[in-house]
């Protein structure tokens, strides 16, 4: 089966059902996309698939063949130098420190990209809103919504 990951293109020998957030980090060691729970309620194997926010524990490898696939180490992209130039996601979530534990970053930041594509200007209800699928066990929610606001204006530009 192939898969295009991050622009990308891998070919896997895994059975169909098999969860994309074990292809992802034991076939391909694309190890950015976390496992917390198993059951798609945490969120920090959040991933996108054709640039929506999806949880890789919860997709089939058969669902993610033949689409965009893209994990945290997609996010960044490479400059002519070989230099990587962080999204604007990530620039603001280290701008604002907003990591703690990490347990829930990836997600949260996969989350908040996949929110700035479809709302580059969310309110922060919007925001509070794409996020609250994503857990935090150490709390730092305040700063996570700052930061998405934050890589919104850096998007813009500012």
């Amino acid at each position: 089966m192939q898969l295009s990951v991050n622009e990308k293109t891998y070919t896997v020998d895994e059975t169909p059902d098999r969860p994309l957030l074990w292809v992802l980090r034991d076939e391909l060691g694309l190890t950015g996309t976390k496992f917390g729970c198993g059951v798609g309620i945490c969120g920090s194997c959040t991933i996108h698939l054709d640039g929506a926010a999806a949880r890789a524990c919860l997709t089939p490898l058969s669902a993610a063949a033949g689409r965009q696939i893209r994990t945290l180490e997609g996010l960044a992209t490479e400059n002519p130098d070989g230099s990587l130039h962080l999204h604007p996601v990530q620039e603001a979530f280290i701008e604002l420190q907003v990591h703690q534990c990490g347990y829930c970053m990836s997600g949260q930041m996969m989350t908040a990209a996949a929110l700035l594509e479809k709302n580059p200007h969310p309110t922060e209800e919007e925001i509070i809103t794409a996020m609250d699928r994503n857990l935090c066990r150490c709390g730092a929610y305040p700063r996570i919504r700052q930061a998405v606001a934050r890589a919104a204006e850096i998007k813009a530009g500012g």
